[in-house]
């Protein structure tokens, strides 16, 4: 649902605001340290090679940067970056009229690369591997395939879904980066960042408070910061503190874990309506009215981050946390539990 305040979704008025907050340079980005220095390392060899970068496959929940990192790397390449998505690329022609534009070193940023057809991917091989193209010219007994030989390019690939990949696509990106939802530390260095870009007046203690609701994903953080500042500007003097950015997120039903009622929701169909868990998937979807994609790539993550919710063979568990968040009290059989 891209309308709640804390999906990491973009909503459709989102891109000029979002990228004035995104960083350009590797330096500037804040949090993933891990992937961070790998990437540093990437693109310095590459540089001193004189070649582009080899293809990267960045992974992970929505809102955490994949996109971004995929325009630093451009950035620090400094070379030309074309961005596409799987859902729009739905023919192998569509996707051979994408590679044909590209020039040597570009970079090309496919979202949701899961999501590719099979027909594109057995394109898209040859093109990653060989960095030749195989078009077929003509119909019938008299078609034949002509091989055009394509500059050296880098394929940066983006998705929250890494199991769904096929295996012959995931083996031909040579680098491949999770990336992690942010600690506290972090989220407060990208709000200070972002406060200071947008010129919002804002103490310790409304960073801080803004920070911790906004579910280690910085995404979420500029979007609560956004809703609080304009609220600060109409019930208060404008300036962001902790009993403003409190007055302010109860209005949007955002607690202080950073859950909205559709969480709530999600949390108290598992424990009300199925006694706790184990209950499937899909399950939970029809009780909630929501599809069961949605709740796994966008409500789970966070939650099963927190220790709400245990993932098993039989289903989804609500944990004693969850339990505790809700001011319900845990069964502690487990006999009980599963009645």
């Amino acid at each position: 649902m891209a309308d709640r305040v804390v999906s990491p979704k973009p909503t459709e008025d989102e891109g000029k605001f979002e990228l004035s907050l995104r960083p350009k340079r590797i330096d500037e980005y804040i949090g993933q340290d891990k992937v961070k220095e790998n990437l540093k390392i990437l693109i310095q060899a590459a540089k001193t090679r004189g070649e582009a970068i080899d293809h990267v496959l960045l992974y992970g929940p929505p809102g955490l940067g994949k996109t971004t990192l995929a325009n630093i790397i451009a950035n620090e390449m400094q070379v030309a970056i074309k961005t596409t998505s799987g859902p729009a690329i739905e023919r192998p022609d569509d996707l051979a009229a994408i590679l044909t534009n590209l020039r040597a070193g570009d970079v090309l940023f496919i979202d949701e690369v899961h999501r590719l057809g099979r027909p594109v991917e057995e394109v898209l091989y040859s093109a990653m591997e060989d960095f030749s193209l195989d078009i077929i010219i003509g119909k019938g007994p008299s078609a034949r395939s002509i091989r055009l030989k394509m500059p050296r390019f880098t394929l940066i690939g983006a998705t929250t879904r890494f199991a769904m990949l096929s295996a012959p696509l995931r083996d031909r990106f040579g680098a491949v980066y999770r990336l992690d939802f942010y600690d506290l530390r972090a989220m407060e260095t990208i709000v200070h960042r972002s406060a200071a870009i947008l010129g919002v007046a804002i103490d310790a203690t409304g960073i801080s408070e803004i920070a911790r609701r906004a579910r280690g994903t910085p995404r979420v953080a500029n979007r609560l910061l956004k809703r609080v500042r304009d609220y600060a500007q109409v019930r208060a003097d404008g300036a962001i503190t902790a009993p403003v950015a409190n007055a302010a997120l109860a209005m949007l039903e955002v607690d202080a874990l950073g859950l909205d009622e559709v969480d709530r929701k999600v949390l108290r169909a598992i424990v009300e309506k199925y006694g706790g868990g184990p209950v499937g998937l899909e399950t939970i979807a029809a009780s909630i009215s929501e599809e069961a994609d949605t709740i796994m790539d966008v409500y789970e993550p966070y939650l099963i981050q927190l220790g709400f919710i245990d993932r098993t063979t039989r289903g989804r568990v609500a944990t004693k946390r969850a339990y505790a968040h809700l001011g319900i009290a845990y069964p502690e059989s487990p006999q009980e539990k599963l009645l």
